[in-house]
């Protein structure tokens, strides 16, 4: 399966039709926030209908048992990865995984990652606003280790802490990296970011880039070019 993950950052339906209609072959795409709000859970039937893999990146965290039947109804939609807050909890995770096996299709529950630390919080922020000591690295290689005993199937995380997770969580345990940019774009509301080729370095399971395909003069070639660099 492809590396590269296309954030499919746009506020219509149309948009997103559009964009993907250069794209000859299945490729794998993010639907967020922005997206899922805009046009409902419809966007996921019109991108599963053009073949694509689906991250739903909906970062569930709340108590339990709603998080629980979140899971459950997403995981009837037949997307590929969901994924959710480590800072939940591991009560809320391992019900997130109940959810998702309940709400399977034919037998085949997505894969579920928790969020780590986010790719805008720094350390500063880290410390002073969110009370949280030490290094970033610290954080998430605590969240990772509750991910992985809750039985989630990986975590997102920046590149910069993708090979430490792995080193302590495993080969098997995916890695999600987003804050990704070539070399000659701006780094943005992002404060850990890399490039593909940096990425691959650290042995990252996948990446998501948004801007820096969606907004390129030809989508299909820098997405081919930056997968190439993956390889």
């Amino acid at each position: 399966m492809n590396k590269t993950i296309v954030a499919l950052d746009f506020s219509s339906k149309e948009e997103v039709v559009t964009f993907l209609e250069a794209f000859d072959e299945p490729i794998f795409v993010k639907i967020g926030m922005e997206l899922t709000y805009a046009c409902g859970f419809e966007i996921v039937e019109t991108v599963k209908a053009m073949g694509h893999n689906i991250f739903l990146d909906l970062k569930l965290h709340d108590i339990p048992n709603t998080v629980k039947g979140g899971m459950k109804n997403l995981a009837k939609l037949g997307v590929d990865i969901v994924n959710l807050h480590c800072a939940g909890g591991s009560v809320m995770m391992k019900a997130a995984i109940e959810g998702l096996e309940e709400g399977a299709v034919n037998g085949k529950r997505p894969l579920c990652i928790g969020v780590t630390q986010l790719t805008s919080t720094s350390k500063e922020m880290m410390n002073d606003e969110l009370m949280i000591p030490g290094d970033v690295l610290d954080a998430v290689l605590h969240y990772a280790k509750n991910a992985k005993d809750a039985g989630l199937d990986g975590v997102v995380c920046s590149v910069h802490e993708a090979a430490a997770i792995h080193k302590l969580c495993g080969d098997d345990f995916l890695t999600v990296t987003p804050g990704i940019r070539l070399s000659t774009d701006s780094v943005d509301d992002q404060k850990r970011v890399a490039t593909p080729e940096y990425a691959k370095k650290q042995g990252c399971d996948y990446i998501v880039v948004g801007r820096s395909i969606t907004n390129s003069e030809n989508p299909k070639q820098t997405y081919i070019n930056i997968e190439g660099m993956m390889k």
